[in-house]
């Protein structure tokens, strides 16, 4: 279907670009959502007599976004979630999980902009975009923890899943090179006893 932009679309073209796009897009996404026409020559008129009002209006938005994105582009939000040793989380972070924190954290954005590909099932930091308009495209960091203090640890480049199996790695190690007092003497002789006899040599 041919149709005509009325807003910046990625990979697609910018205002008024007559571009061809599949019909269930069209119909399912651009159309209803006022983000373009169809591109035949009553609505081709009807663009081009309104083209410097749809412009300005964008211009405006767009502005808006960016005097927001001073305060959203390079936030951090934490979420704690509980995992397994490995780093699979019991479930997963959503849209509206990331969406909540942002909001709680003061930022004024709806599920309708965060672009997250898949869900999160796992720990670490992730990269997420925020369209906060077309043209004004924002980054948030979502940092999925056990806890506080592992949260701090991410933030700070730490991999708390690596940390935690070296110092597993560690304890086993440490664990194997311990001396068994027992190997110190000879085999079947008690430890009390060689004491004991120990004892009796010194009062001779």
């Amino acid at each position: 279907m041919e149709i005509i932009l009325l807003e910046r679309i990625e990979k697609l073209g910018g205002i008024g670009d007559v571009v061809t796009v599949k019909n269930g897009f069209a119909r399912n996404y651009l159309l209803p959502n006022n983000k373009a026409l169809r591109a035949n020559e009553a609505n081709k008129k009807l663009f081009e007599a309104n083209r410097s009002k749809i412009e300005a209006d964008n211009a405006e938005r767009r502005t808006a976004a960016e005097g927001r994105s001073k305060d959203i582009d390079g936030k951090q939000v934490v979420l704690i979630r509980q995992a397994s040793n490995t780093g699979q989380l019991y479930g997963s972070v959503s849209v509206r999980d990331i969406v909540d924190a942002l909001v709680e954290d003061g930022a004024a954005v709806t599920k309708a902009m965060v672009e997250l590909e898949r869900p999160i099932k796992s720990l670490g930091l992730f990269d997420v975009k925020v369209k906060l308009h077309p043209e004004v495209i924002v980054t948030v960091s979502v940092n999925v923890a056990r806890s506080p203090d592992e949260a701090e640890m991410q933030k700070q480049g730490i991999d708390v899943i690596a940390a935690m199996f070296e110092e597993e790695q560690a304890e086993a190690v440490a664990s194997a090179l311990e001396p068994d007092s027992e190997d110190e003497y000879e085999e079947g002789t008690p430890p009390s006893d060689v004491a004991a006899a120990d004892a009796e040599g010194e009062e001779a």
